[in-house]
């Protein structure tokens, strides 16, 4: 990763369970706020995720500058503007760790744009529900039609429906 920054917000451990309405409440306010900042900042918010992990949960925004890459002063900027953000807006009180990095190479394709301004790339694709008896995809993205991702996988053609995708990025 080019840059990142990790800053600590509210309390740092799994809680107790979170339900999908928190959980999505969450994540819109993220990404709304993180928008508008990386707008005002000249940056891309490529992709924001909220995740489990060993060290607890994580709010991670993956963000991106548009004719150049993220330097370590984006992701610290960032930080610490959205931080402050996050404390001021959120309806919710989730414990996270806050962490703002630049996408890398394995960058995450989580807009339809993304789908189109990728095609022709290798992409990894993984599903909710099994599509054609299967729920992870690694093959070369063909583009977005509507809301079906269309990409060649093994040589066979596979459509994903837009709204069955759990997470998906660029491949080597």
């Amino acid at each position: 990763m080019r840059g990142r920054s990790d800053k600590k917000h509210k309390k740092d451990g799994s809680g107790s369970p979170i339900s999908e309405k928190q959980m999505t409440a969450f994540l819109e306010t993220a990404r709304s706020l993180g928008t508008s900042l990386c707008d005002a900042e000249g940056l891309e918010l490529v992709h924001v995720e909220y995740q489990r992990e060993p060290g607890g949960r994580v709010l991670r925004l993956y963000i991106d500058k548009p004719g150049g890459g993220v330097t370590l002063e984006d992701c610290v900027a960032v930080s610490r503007q959205m931080g402050d953000l996050l404390d001021i807006n959120l309806a919710v009180d989730l414990p996270y760790r806050l962490e703002v990095s630049s996408p890398g190479e394995l960058r995450p394709l989580g807009k339809r744009e993304d789908f189109i301004q990728f095609a022709g790339r290798q992409v990894e694709i993984r599903t909710h529900r099994p599509i054609d008896n299967r729920k992870k995809f690694k093959g070369e993205l063909l583009g977005i039609d509507g809301d079906t991702v269309n990409m060649m996988v093994e040589g066979n053609l596979a459509a994903i429906p837009f709204g069955e995708i759990i997470r998906a990025r660029l491949g080597k």
